[in-house]
């Protein structure tokens, strides 16, 4: 095995701090007489992009990061991880950009899908399964974003103000978590915290994370987080990136020379990247470990989605259905065929394939008449235009053609073919429409660039959709729209044209969408005709959810509704059918005003890819709906105890110090955390426990067989310290079993249950009651401990 301080005094200086400054927009640069090849990284909670847009080389997509904390199953979260590792191997990536773990501290948080919990152990304890699963295959993980990245509203400058005491007991543990674990790297975040920019943060960078706990991996900055030469190096950051905008290159260089930056700092940060090419293969000398058995993907994607959707809701036993009684099933909803499966941003992939919940469950259902209608659509852009009025779609870069199944298609980083970014200056998409329904058709552009439209051979838009000087995120998150009437006969071929053009150097971020919508009834005909399909129907299920204009990165929400009429498509079909099953398809909590109305409710989060197979799998029940709320969900938006994400003068207070989540909430919320039924039942028997650990004992007491979560919870006597919350939680475990069988968990309460922050961790002596519990408001056991 080479030596790393071998390796270090063969660069110069120059060397050094190429290895630490990005040479693109995904990858540090290669030293060729050390044996070290390039680092490349990628985005990829649910999925690994790769490093551009290839659309030869699709990207498994799985659910959202919610939907997996919602499994409360570490061992599903590693397979997960196992899974993305063996997807960044097969993609040339080394370094995996996740998982995040920032708190779902407000709902209002518009990438709250994108983190797991508003509980810091369940956060963490998920995060560590991912992260050991990942790196089994010697991929690495960056845990993101460090620290108090918990909304979007101006996260470029804004100043966190986070108590000391929130700090390491909320806000740091998750992160803690993963560094115990061995995670091999950490993302610092674009804010500031207490007063300095983390990516200059030097006490939570490099006195915590590295000094006080140890940790041996790198510390990458988000992508132009790093802004100041000097304190980014002196401040604990080991990588800046990307290329664009780096602050660091030959101004390090100068810095070390001048004596503003010791070189014994540069080294450390060396070393880091040197040992974290080691573990990922891209340095010669160190021999990999045997990657575990191959997974796949579908299968995966389709496991984590069953085992995540969250039973709310189910009056009279509605669910599961069974297919001998159906003879005609309503989907109703825009969603029911146009899938939300993932969030917007960065987390966004491309999959091979999606599985709408119509297509779902017309595949379960041979023989049932399942019709649809849209009800009401949600969404604020059309949809790409696709399906058997259009021709093929064609995209080309300066006369690099790649098909594409829709009209859309979006990338970050390289572009398609190979081809060089300053060599792209135009992009186009050629297609024809042939109408099966004559009258007026809506088309739309949307992206960012300049565009020109043209049908049949009449320019019918050509200009930019965002002023001049609009900066690349804006460009990138915030696209906009352009909508055109056009009057087509039925069967009459017409060709279309959009081209766009781009500055040189600007097409590494693409984005560019044909939208089509054929004549229709209004938005009151078409709720009708949902209400007329739902009422001469067995059972009716509605689809609703958020749209990529309300849950995505770059952006907080302004409101927990659904958007457009999807509540009284809701109400209005409930009314019509007493079997309507409605389907919630949100990353992150949704008011829902009519969940008395419905015979029940199914969250499913965004699915990933195989969302309508897993649904219909759930809703006919061949599997169980195996999930629990990893967050709580509000009655009415002004219940949550912390709704505010709009700073200040430039900073933002977490004045509620540690009553986030479940630790703050006051009123009774519409569905608790940790809730979530099955389609059996349980008896708990029996709870054991010493100052180590719960054993708790249940039976499956239905007539099929299932799984259940099995939460611990504490609270605390009233003699210590009076503002800890009522209860929280202290560990999980998953039981399964067959009808009639008894099983015992066994939880384990590390000595970190029992204490607070206060100057330093402190065991707090005293009764602590112990309660095995279904949900935080479902206990089922009892007992107390004295600790220590």
């Amino acid at each position: 095995m080479t030596d790393l301080d071998d390796l270090l005094g063969r660069l110069t200086l120059e060397e050094k701090v190429s290895l630490l400054t990005g040479q693109d927009f995904w990858s540090l640069p290669a030293v060729p007489h050390i044996g070290l090849r390039s680092l490349v990284m990628s985005d990829g909670p649910v999925g690994v992009r790769g490093t551009g847009y290839t659309p030869e080389d699709p990207s498994v997509a799985l659910p959202s990061p919610t939907a997996l904390a919602a499994t409360w199953d570490t061992a599903v979260a590693e397979r997960a991880g196992r899974l993305l590792g063996q997807e960044a191997r097969r993609k040339g990536v080394h370094v995996l950009l996740g998982p995040t773990v920032n708190m779902h501290r407000t709902p209002l948080n518009g990438r709250h899908f994108e983190c797991y919990s508003e509980d810091p152990l369940l956060t963490g304890e998920i995060a560590a399964g991912f992260v050991a699963g990942v790196q089994a295959h010697s991929v690495g993980t960056t845990v993101k974003h460090l620290v108090g990245n918990d909304f979007e509203t101006d996260r470029m400058t804004v100043d966190v103000q986070i108590p000391e005491r929130a700090l390491r007991e909320i806000y740091l543990a998750p992160f803690e978590r993963v560094a115990a674990a061995g995670g091999w790297g950490v993302m610092s975040a674009y804010n500031g915290v207490n007063g300095t920019p983390m990516a200059a943060n030097g006490r939570l960078q490099d006195e915590i994370l590295k000094r006080e706990w140890g940790f041996d991996g790198v510390v990458v900055s988000d992508w132009r987080a790093a802004r100041d030469t000097v304190a980014a190096a002196l401040g604990g950051l080991d990588i800046a990136m990307p290329a664009m905008d780096n602050p660091w290159g030959p101004a390090l260089v100068e810095a070390v020379r001048s004596g503003a930056v010791p070189e014994e700092v540069i080294d450390d940060k060396v070393r880091r990247v040197l040992r974290l090419a080691a573990r990922t293969g891209a340095l010669d000398g160190h021999t990999l470990p045997a990657p575990p058995p191959e997974e796949d993907g579908d299968a995966v994607a389709h496991e984590v989605a069953v085992r995540s959707f969250v039973l709310a809701r189910n009056e009279r036993a509605t669910l599961p259905l069974r297919a001998t009684d159906l003879t005609r099933v309503a989907v109703i909803g825009a969603l029911a065929t146009d899938a939300r499966v993932l969030g917007g941003g960065s987390a966004q992939v491309t999959p091979r394939h999606v599985i709408s919940p119509l297509d779902g469950l017309r595949a379960a259902l041979p023989g049932v008449d399942v019709a649809h209608a849209v009800g009401a659509d949600p969404r604020p852009f059309l949809p790409p235009a696709q399906g058997p009025d259009w021709a093929p779609f064609t995209f080309s870069a300066e006369g690099h053609d790649f098909p594409v199944d829709t009209a859309t298609i979006r990338w970050l980083g390289d572009p398609p073919g190979g081809l060089p970014v300053a060599a792209i200056t135009t992009l186009e998409l050629r297609t024809e429409i042939t109408p099966a329904v004559g009258g007026e058709h809506v088309l739309a552009v949307s992206g960012f660039g300049a565009f020109q439209l043209v049908v049949g051979g009449e320019t019918r838009y050509q200009g930019s959709l965002h002023p001049p000087g609009t900066g690349r995120a804006d460009l990138l998150l915030h696209p906009r729209e352009q909508r055109f009437i056009v009057k087509l006969e039925a069967g009459v071929p017409v060709p279309v044209l959009l081209r766009q053009t781009f500055e040189p150097g600007m097409a590494h971020s693409v984005s560019t969408t044909l939208g089509h919508r054929a004549p229709g009834p209004d938005d009151d005909g078409l709720i009708a005709e949902a209400v007329e399909l739902a009422a001469r129907s067995d059972v009716a299920v509605v689809v609703v959810g958020t749209t990529e204009q309300v849950e995505s990165e770059g952006f907080d929400r302004v409101s927990l509704a659904l958007p457009g009429r999807q509540d009284e498509l809701v109400s209005r079909v409930a009314a019509a059918n007493p079997r309507t099953i409605v389907v919630v398809n949100a990353g992150s909590p949704v008011l829902l005003p009519w969940s008395e109305e419905a015979a029940a409710v199914l969250i499913t989060w965004f699915p990933g890819q195989e969302a309508g197979a897993a649904l219909a799998d759930v809703l006919l029940g061949v599997a169980e709906p195996g999930g629990r709320l990893p967050t709580t969900w509000p009655r009415r938006e002004e219940d949550c105890p912390v709704l505010e994400v709009r700073p200040s003068d430039g900073t933002l207070a977490y004045g509620e110090d540690i009553r986030i989540g479940y630790r703050g909430w006051s009123a009774r919320p519409l569905f608790a955390f940790g809730s979530g039924q099955g389609y059996t039942t349980w008896a708990y028997g029996e709870i054991a426990l010493d100052a180590t650990q719960a054993r708790v004992t249940l039976t499956n007491t239905g007539d099929r067989p299932g799984r259940e979560v099995v939460q611990v919870y504490l609270s605390a006597d009233r003699s210590g310290p009076a503002d800890r919350p009522e209860r929280w939680l202290a560990g999980f475990a998953t039981a399964a079993a067959a009808p009639g069988e008894t099983v015992t968990v066994t939880i384990p309460l590390p000595e970190r249950t029992f204490q607070v922050w206060d100057g330093g961790w402190r065991t707090v002596p005293g009764d602590y009651t112990v309660t095995a519990a279904h949900a935080l408001d479902a206990p089922r056991l009892t007992t107390t401990i004295t600790f220590p």
